[in-house]
């Protein structure tokens, strides 16, 4: 008889979040990645432009971590990979097209230790054998070709991480789930499943791509002029509904977008995009066709198209711009919190004179399961124990509820907090300790750099300003020989505030020369006393308190 294996799983990234996905599997002294996601910035993280797992615990045990697995190839689970590969240098496992937009994205940050990543290709008939455990991979249906799901199987029985899934019974073949795979696992036995939350709180079944597609189409059959299409960038599924609809209605496509372009080109190489002969032109080309022979591809910047749509409408696009007679076709989901800023753009783009299409007709779908797939995943894995992941924490309290409605009991259920390490025992499963876990920030080349002291600055600075306050001392003879000088940025207009300025600079001047008219003299204490008396004095006579900051010199 085998001795019972130690396992624990470990919710690295994003958990009670959207994106940022991470998750660790230890069998014995093994540890298996299961994807390694980014986040894009949450109100309030001014100037970051994305967010990674932290991920020191890796760092710290690099020797035991036999690779990461990548679940299919959005950002969300395969982002963060490029700022990993640095400090991790361990084997990346993925479907062909996971790995293709991985390298892409290691190429386009331009990482020193590229050269140095063992990636290997992996598809449905792949079994990998480690010291401590077997690793399978089975196909999902998602928004993108080469989806899998991950299954660790053990002596104890099997880990089960599902990726991103839903069960579309119209799927193309690319797109199409193995689910007698999935039912073959569950007979076999599985131990714990890491499910998807996304779609918990959504009754009923995702509606069919089929859906979309035939919306889509539509579209294009009645728009009179020019088409411009919003999307993903790694939303693969819903560019070859363009291409398509563009082809049945004797259109030319104009891809635009760096992360777009990029994206479709290795898609096309690799044959997950079937596009015909001569339908795309450059952009250079758009004013040699009719507008009713015109359809417009677009992203933005990291993918998003949001912020693309709102150039052209403001006429600043360095390429093509919206115009009267355009139809705006948005076929993607605001991400997480860009709920405004999309309704602002749709005002933008009207006012442009272009008719928006947006919920009137079915053309975006989600690309996660609803409740009903996800009762379906149960029922085909029948897990011992369920862990929900991936999904904002009340989608995670959703997916426990309705795991416990198809019949599994709540204490065989755990929702992991970030960084909590969930240990299977026998029969129980229980929080076993935490690990250290958080938040990365990327801005710009800097990683990490920017902590919550950095973003509390930005944040009151965003609110109610700077001032700047510069003096020049002659310590010998105790005197100020320059200023004091104040200087606002945000706070508020110099020349309409003339008298709160002139008092400001008096209070400054009779502190400083308080100060140094004494026995000792010390600058950080003259500087405190600046912050505090002009915060006191100028939240009195505002409401406001601006960033104060001092700079004292000799001259």
């Amino acid at each position: 008889m085998k001795n019972k294996q130690s396992i624990k799983i470990i919710s690295l990234g994003g958990q009670g979040e959207l994106g940022k996905n991470m998750y660790l599997v230890e069998v014995e002294e093994d540890i298996y990645v299961l994807d390694a996601g980014l986040m894009y910035p949450e109100d309030g993280m001014f100037g970051i432009d994305v967010v990674i797992p932290d991920i020191t615990y890796l760092e710290e045990n690099l020797h035991r971590i036999r690779g990461i697995f990548l679940s299919h190839g959005h950002e969300d689970h395969i982002g963060a990979l490029p700022y990993l590969v640095d400090k991790l240098q361990v084997p990346v496992y993925g479907t062909k097209l996971t790995l293709e937009l991985a390298k892409a994205n290691l190429k386009e940050l331009d990482r020193k230790q590229k050269k140095n990543v063992e990636f290997s290709v992996v598809d449905s008939s792949t079994v990998l054998s480690f010291p401590s455990a077997e690793i399978s991979f089975f196909r999902t249906n998602h928004s993108i070709p080469g989806s899998v799901g991950i299954c660790i199987d053990t002596t104890e029985g099997s880990i089960v991480y599902t990726g991103d899934f839903k069960f579309d019974q119209a799927a193309a073949p690319l797109y199409q789930p193995e689910i007698g795979r999935m039912a073959s696992i569950g007979e076999k036995g599985v131990l714990a499943l890491l499910s998807v939350s996304t779609g918990a709180e959504k009754p009923g079944y995702t509606p069919s791509e089929a859906v979309a597609a035939r919306g889509m189409a539509d579209v294009f059959y009645n728009a009179e002029n020019r088409i411009i299409v919003a999307c993903f960038a790694s939303h693969i599924n819903r560019i070859q509904h363009v291409f398509n609809a563009a082809h049945e209605n004797g259109k030319k496509v104009a891809v635009v977008g760096k992360s777009l372009e990029r994206v479709y080109e290795i898609a096309l190489k690799n044959g997950y995009l079937d596009v015909p002969e001569d339908m795309i032109i450059p952009v250079s080309q758009i004013s040699d066709y009719p507008d009713n022979e015109l359809v417009v591809l677009i992203t933005g910047s990291q993918g998003e198209p949001i912020e693309a749509l709102r150039k052209m409408a403001k006429k600043n696009h360095r390429q093509i711009n919206i115009q009267p007679g355009d139809t705006v076709l948005i076929a993607a989901p605001p991400i997480k919190g860009g709920e405004l800023n999309l309704y602002k753009t749709m005002d933008m783009v009207y006012r442009a004179g272009a008719e928006v299409v947006s919920g009137k007709k079915v053309i975006n779908v989600p690309g996660h399961g609803s409740q009903e797939e996800l009762k379906m995943m149960l029922n085909l894995m029948k897990p011992k124990f369920l862990i929900p992941v991936h999904g904002e924490y009340r989608m995670l309290k959703a997916h426990v509820k309705l795991a416990a409605e198809w019949g599994m009991e709540k204490n065989r259920i755990l929702v992991l907090d970030k960084g909590e390490a969930a240990e299977i025992k026998g029969n129980t499963i229980r929080i076993s300790g935490k690990v250290p876990s958080g938040n990365v920030l990327i801005d710009g080349s800097g990683v990490g750099d920017v902590g919550n002291i950095v973003l509390r600055d930005r944040r009151l600075l965003s609110q109610d300003g700077i001032l700047i306050v510069v003096v020049a001392l002659n310590k010998s003879r105790r005197q100020i020989s320059a200023g004091p000088e104040i200087i606002s940025r945000g706070f508020v207009y110099v020349r309409e505030s003339e008298k709160l300025m002139d008092e400001a600079g008096s209070l400054v001047r009779g502190i400083v020369e308080k100060k140094i008219s004494g026995e000792s003299f010390d600058w950080a204490s003259l500087k405190q006393e600046l912050r505090d008396s002009l915060n006191q004095f100028l939240y009195e006579r505002t409401k406001r308190r601006p960033m104060i900051l001092p700079i004292i010199m000799e001259g």
